[in-house]
């Protein structure tokens, strides 16, 4: 039965493919070219909270990322049975959130946001950083074909995925000149935004910042929210597993920052399953209520007659929206603040910047012997390139493309005098 919440114009592809007798539908293609690449796979040894191959029960990006798209799957299954606006035949395509929650961090560095962090601030004077911008760059024009040209995504799946849509030229002047920590795209990605809209321009009131970035499509809605979900019950759950949360400071932080700890409460109910050593099944039951804590409103905007996509909003309850906000607080203050994760941060930033500075000197600069430290085709990409900025793009590719591992890997056969010999693989 076909669906009728998506059109053509929801398919399109951003270039025009051969017709090709699949059994499979436009969506459910963009979702296996997300699982077919190097990209997505390296996502098995790059840092979600702590840095990976530590323990094996940490999350790294790659199960996280496997985790919010089976969340997002369900709560878009949970509106297809239960909103007054869906049907059998006019609904949301789970594969199509699949896709989205698979993809949503596949352009994030090594170390987690710790990487994102350096490299942003390294690409200063070039674009910046970041990870959500890196996605893009990926889908459109890195990932998939040998020939580094993108897996040509369609509209409704691109969309799916930009969560900001404010360019860091608009930031920065926003700011008073001020580089942009985060949340914008690249410049140079402006035509892939014209091309989501169809050239159709932000209404007024969406300035750049917060109020455009929250014009986003019922897919990217539900994505964001699942990994909203995931983010602040299962990386809590590594959290006390690794001994960074403990009962003592829970409650302490709590009675600093006026939370209760009473039966019933959020954080009650956390204290309670780590006492009972029923963590897992304690945020297995939240998971459950956050993912049905959902429901869809209808919407009119200057994107709504075009696209069903845009005729919606999710609605959170905002008593479980309040929670998630309480468990992030948490994790955020007592683990992501604390000195042990701040050092390797540390750390990591050291590694990365040591690299950058050493590969702009031989192959932006052209300073120093001429050692061949890059692979052949990038280095070959890199000299290829005729702007500066794009040159620093390209070497930011590579950096950001590095797991955990071969990152370390890569510095200590670089800078470290015993480490490494010729046969061993960065």
């Amino acid at each position: 039965m076909e669906n009728r919440f998506y059109t053509a114009f929801d398919t399109e592809r951003l270039k025009e493919e051969p017709e090709r007798d699949d059994f499979r539908t436009p969506f459910q293609i963009d979702r296996d070219r997300v699982l077919h690449t190097p990209s997505f796979r390296r996502l098995q040894s790059k840092t979600q909270v702590f840095w990976s191959g530590e323990y094996d029960f940490y999350r790294t990006r790659l199960t996280h990322s496997l985790e919010v798209a089976q969340i997002g799957r369900s709560i878009c299954q949970y509106l297809n049975k239960t909103s007054e606006f869906l049907s059998k035949d006019y609904y949301i395509d789970s594969d199509l959130i699949e896709a989205a929650c698979l993809s949503h961090d596949l352009g994030h560095p090594p170390f987690g946001h710790a990487g994102e962090t350096s490299l942003n601030r390294l690409m200063a004077n070039a674009g910046g950083f970041e990870g959500n911008a890196q996605t893009l760059r990926l889908l459109t024009e890195r990932i998939f074909t040998a020939r580094k040209s993108g897996m040509n995504p369609t509209r409704a799946f691109l969309d799916s995925v930009l969560k900001y849509k404010t360019l860091w030229s608009e930031l920065k002047s926003k700011n008073g000149g001020k580089v942009p920590k985060n949340h914008f795209i690249y410049d140079e990605q402006m035509g892939y935004l014209d091309w989501v809209f169809d050239g159709r321009d932000f209404a007024i009131e969406q300035t750049p910042g917060k109020q455009r970035d929250a014009f986003k499509a019922i897919e990217c809605q539900i994505m964001d929210w699942a990994d909203d979900v995931a983010y602040c019950l299962n990386d809590l759950a590594d959290s006390v597993r690794a001994g960074f949360l403990t009962i003592q400071k829970i409650e302490q932080w709590a009675e600093l920052n006026g939370f209760s700890i009473i039966e019933g409460s959020a954080l009650g109910d956390l204290l309670d399953a780590i006492r009972r050593d029923r963590l897992e099944p304690m945020m297995g039951r939240r998971i459950g209520k956050y993912l049905q804590a959902v429901s869809l409103e209808e919407d009119h905007n200057w994107m709504s007659a075009v696209s069903n996509r845009y005729h919606y909003k999710l609605v959170v309850d905002e008593k479980m929206r309040e929670e998630s906000e309480v468990f992030k607080k948490l994790a955020f203050d007592v683990v992501f603040l604390s000195t042990e994760l701040n050092q390797l941060e540390f750390k990591g930033n050291y590694m990365l910047e040591k690299l950058w500075n050493l590969l702009c000197d031989r192959y932006l600069n052209g300073e120093g012997q001429m050692y061949h430290l890059l692979p052949g085709d990038i280095a070959a990409e890199i000299a290829e390139a005729e702007q500066p900025e794009h040159k620093q793009r390209l070497l930011c590719d590579f950096l950001a493309s590095l797991t955990d591992g071969s990152t370390a890997r890569l510095y200590k056969r670089l800078f470290v005098a015993d480490f490494g010999s010729i046969g061993d693989l960065v």
